[in-house]
């Protein structure tokens, strides 16, 4: 027998031990887990977005080029941060997120419950507020100074409400067509295409949004600011999840056939 080979005994005590039911859901990860990956996740993606933000503007006058490393650095961190922490927590890093998907659950689909969306929502507003301290720590900045970039105008606000419902749609879409799986290259470079199609440069987010705050920098957002920024994410939220409803919208078949696997234990149609 090799190193990697198991002993007899291993196997007779793995085939022994208790296994899960076919088709059960399996047990989750516990929620002290699942509100740090939402925290950290959050912060790092904040710092990604802070951080290469004054990165750029070292680097360059040009503003143009500025916002192409910005997004892209987005790109890439968003893209790694949901594949890691997605099948702990399922990475929302964003209260609009984890709201829509409360609501839908209230309305019999999966989602978080009430409880946890009151451990999430919080967890990814503190990250986000870390994140962009833990930037402008590491590039010299003060640790905490109110950003001056006012975002007030009436089609940045309208370029909000689009990036939101654009994500929701994105998001909700495919998980009624059972492809999550490309969730990571998905929301990714959706966020990545909103940078430049949006007039808000889509923060679409808003414990970013109040993160963003926290820095005068280039990604920053003024405080007065923030409360209308997050308005038009609640909208959008809605926006997107009413496009759901209508787009993937399911028969009747199907709605009844899921209500009797629901009332026998299933977990999975068939």
């Amino acid at each position: 027998m090799t190193a990697t080979e198991p002993a007899a005994s291993d196997t007779m005590a793995a085939d022994l031990s208790p296994q899960p039911a076919p088709g059960a859901t399996p047990p989750r990860t516990p929620l002290v887990a699942r509100a740090a990956a939402e925290l950290v996740g959050t912060a790092a993606l904040v710092a990604i977005v802070v951080g290469s933000g004054i990165q750029a503007t070292d680097l360059t006058d040009d503003v143009a080029l500025q916002l192409l490393a910005n997004s892209t650095a987005t790109v890439f961190g968003l893209g790694v941060l949901i594949a890691l922490l997605g099948p702990v927590s399922g990475a929302h890093f964003n209260p609009a997120v984890t709201l829509a998907e409360w609501w839908t659950a209230r309305r019999g689909g999966a989602g978080v419950n009430t409880r946890e969306l009151t451990i999430y929502v919080p967890a990814q507003i503190v990250g986000g507020i870390l994140g962009a301290i833990l930037a402008d720590a590491m590039f010299g900045e003060p640790l905490v100074k109110w950003s001056t970039h006012e975002r007030s105008a009436g089609n940045l606000l309208l370029g909000e409400v689009v990036a939101t419902a654009g994500l929701i749609l994105l998001i909700f879409g495919l998980a009624r067509t059972d492809q999550l799986r490309f969730a990571p290259v998905a929301v990714a470079s959706y966020i990545g295409a909103a940078y430049w199609f949006t007039s808000s440069t889509s923060f679409a987010n808003p414990a970013v949004t109040i993160g963003r705050a926290f820095t005068n920098t280039f990604a920053g957002i003024a405080p007065g600011s923030v409360p209308a920024f997050i308005g038009m994410q609640l909208i959008g939220t809605a926006g997107g999840l009413a496009l759901v409803a209508v787009i993937f919208m399911r028969g009747r078949t199907d709605f009844m056939r899921g209500r009797a696997d629901f009332a026998r234990g299933r977990t999975d149609g068939e």
